[in-house]
């Protein structure tokens, strides 16, 4: 009940009338029973935008953090993904894998439209990254298609940190449905499983246009933040006193030399002596720190 008040009557219409969402596809979306969205995932509005163009209830599998919030935008955050369609799942791994694999089967198996990334997270800088094989364990298991969506332009509305969307349109491409029914019974054969995976991943990016990236997005997120982290280490050399880099030294001897005093062009032997002391001075430790930003 929540989920089609908040759809057709608050989110709804003002989504519509702000950011004017356009699909293409629309007739591949089935009337009426069970079936898999597997979507590329650029931004948070994703899970807001793909249910609005579809006239059926689609429920998303979110990671269980943004339903155990304390306090009251705990609570808020909370109510919003149960109303807008999301079921909490663990994502550590290992045991909470076959639960969350649970949740998505009891959607099918009623006959409703459940919605996954097989990214398993948000891209990083809107490439598109390789699958995760759940989706593919999921289409056996439950004995449904899989219906891949593009999503266009949500990265852009909504980058990954900014709380406001910019008011701007945004896409949703529906492709045709994919059948592997003929791997029926495979579903713990792994290579059968990847090759599952790959083929929707294949057709994303036919869909997207996005550039196809052969690794996980977390893989990417690990190495852009390792690579954040050291930038800020050198930042953080560099800015310690009688360490700066050679620009930055050059900077701050500039600076210096604008406020020295004019006798400096009138008596050059005695500068040239307290050039040289200052010179010592600054790398025992007295020359200006510049904070890293």
């Amino acid at each position: 009940m929540f989920y089609w008040f908040l759809k057709t009557i608050v989110i709804g219409p003002i989504v519509r009338l702000v950011f004017r969402p356009w699909v293409e596809g629309e007739e591949h979306i089935p009337e009426e029973g069970a079936a898999i969205f597997a979507s590329n995932h650029l931004s948070f509005s994703d899970s807001i935008f793909l249910p609005l163009v579809v006239s059926r209830r689609v429920t998303f599998l979110a990671k269980s953090d943004y339903f155990t919030g304390r306090g009251i935008k705990g609570r808020l955050t909370a109510a919003f993904f149960k109303g807008v369609g999301q079921l909490p799942v663990d994502r550590s791994g290992g045991k909470a894998s076959n639960a969350a694999l649970s949740s998505g089967l009891k959607v099918l198996r009623r006959g409703e439209l459940l919605g996954i990334y097989p990214e398993g997270t948000r891209s990083p800088d809107g490439r598109l990254y390789r699958g995760r094989t759940g989706v593919a364990r999921m289409a056996l298991e439950g004995k449904v298609t899989v219906i891949p969506v593009a999503m266009i332009g949500t990265d852009k509305a909504q980058p990954t940190g900014k709380v406001i969307p910019r008011i701007m349109r945004v896409g949703v491409r529906v492709g045709k449905p994919l059948d592997f029914s003929r791997y029926e019974g495979m579903e713990d054969d792994r290579f059968v499983l990847r090759s599952i995976t790959d083929e929707i991943m294949y057709e994303l990016m036919l869909l997207s246009g996005q550039e196809y990236v052969d690794m996980y997005a977390t893989s990417m997120k690990d190495r852009l933040v390792s690579a954040a982290r050291a930038k800020a280490r050198e930042l953080q050399d560099a800015a310690k006193p009688g360490s700066a880099a050679p620009e930055l030294e050059e900077a701050l001897d500039a600076a210096e030399g604008k406020a020295r005093p004019s006798r400096d062009a009138t008596d050059d032997r005695a500068d040239d002596g307290d050039d040289e002391n200052r010179a010592d001075g600054d790398a025992d430790g007295d020359a200006p720190v510049v904070a890293a930003s």
